[in-house]
């Protein structure tokens, strides 16, 4: 342990202001990511000269980033090195990585933990409180059903499975805290979101987190003040059914009804509409018109 802690305070001395909080280089999967979601060459080329890539371009990730979208130059210049960082900062970086990863096991048993006694508390209290109920459950409900969560007072809660059942619009939003047009897009969100959903309670938004580790998701849903629902970090892998109409790149919003039924999505086929679309097709249902259909691909 101690060791530990001395290999973590020299990994903060040696990355310093290069890596700030959030703000780790970029990965080739990253990068990937976000060319898909339509973020140019040139825009990435500024974003790396602030952040560095910590991957080296062998000819796998060459054909990664060929498949994105990435130009000839952005490609070049991250095989030469340009945007790399020198080896013990790249080091670090990896060690930083693994730390997060160590601490994400460790929050994620704990967590498994915290969950299975806050279940047995409700299941109690629902059978000795709660008067049988014939109402319906819609699929997504019932698909989300037991894996959710919600920033409140400084830490991550479950929610009530009550809290979803009643929803009739639900919108899923694809996004990480590493990317910065994520991070751009989630403030105009949290201000949608807050003007919107006390007047429309059938309303709501679920987080479908991208990000590398728990603590990344949690430090992402306080940074930006998200007032919304979130999948839990260990349960995303079981929840992968709801990326088929997401997309290759974040972010992106994908609107369903209850039963499971798709709306609306920042894709239609492979073109990218943005989370914006989506949010212009829900002020068409709250006015009572059709929201913008779909293309026939999706």
């Amino acid at each position: 342990m101690k060791r530990f802690l001395l290999s973590l305070g020299v990994l903060v001395t040696i990355v310093g202001q290069a890596v700030q909080a959030g703000q780790l280089p970029l990965t080739v999967s990253e990068i990937s990511l976000m060319l898909r979601a339509g973020y140019s060459s040139g825009t990435l080329m500024s974003e790396l000269s602030a952040r560095r890539c910590v991957d080296v371009v062998d000819e796998a990730n060459e054909k990664t980033l060929v498949n994105a979208g990435a130009s000839a130059e952005l490609i070049a210049a991250l095989k030469s090195g340009m945007y790399s960082l020198s080896a013990d900062k790249t080091a670090a970086v990896l060690e930083q990585m693994a730390a997060a990863d160590e601490r994400r096991q460790v929050q994620t048993e704990i967590a498994r933990k915290s969950d299975a006694r806050y279940r047995a508390q409700v299941a109690h209290e629902r059978s000795i409180k709660a008067p049988p109920t014939d109402a319906a459950v819609g699929a997504m409900p019932e698909f989300l059903k037991g894996d959710l969560v919600q920033y409140r007072n400084g830490s991550v809660v479950p929610v009530d499975d009550s809290v979803i059942a009643s929803k009739k619009l639900i919108a899923v939003y694809f996004s990480a805290h590493w990317c910065g047009p994520c991070r751009k897009f989630t403030p105009q969100l949290v201000e949608y979101y807050n003007r919107v959903a006390p007047q429309h309670p059938e309303f709501e938004i679920v987080f479908y987190s991208h990000d590398r580790s728990a603590s990344d998701f949690e430090n992402y849903m306080r940074e930006t003040n998200m007032p919304w629902l979130a999948i839990d970090f260990p349960k995303l892998k079981g929840k992968q059914g709801l990326t088929k109409n997401a997309g290759p790149g974040i972010p992106s919003l994908v609107l369903f009804d209850s039963t499971g039924t798709l709306i609306s999505s920042s894709y239609a086929g492979s073109q990218y509409r943005g989370p914006q679309q989506v949010l212009a097709d829900l002020d068409n249902i709250f006015a009572g018109k059709p929201p913008t259909r779909l293309a026939a691909a999706q």
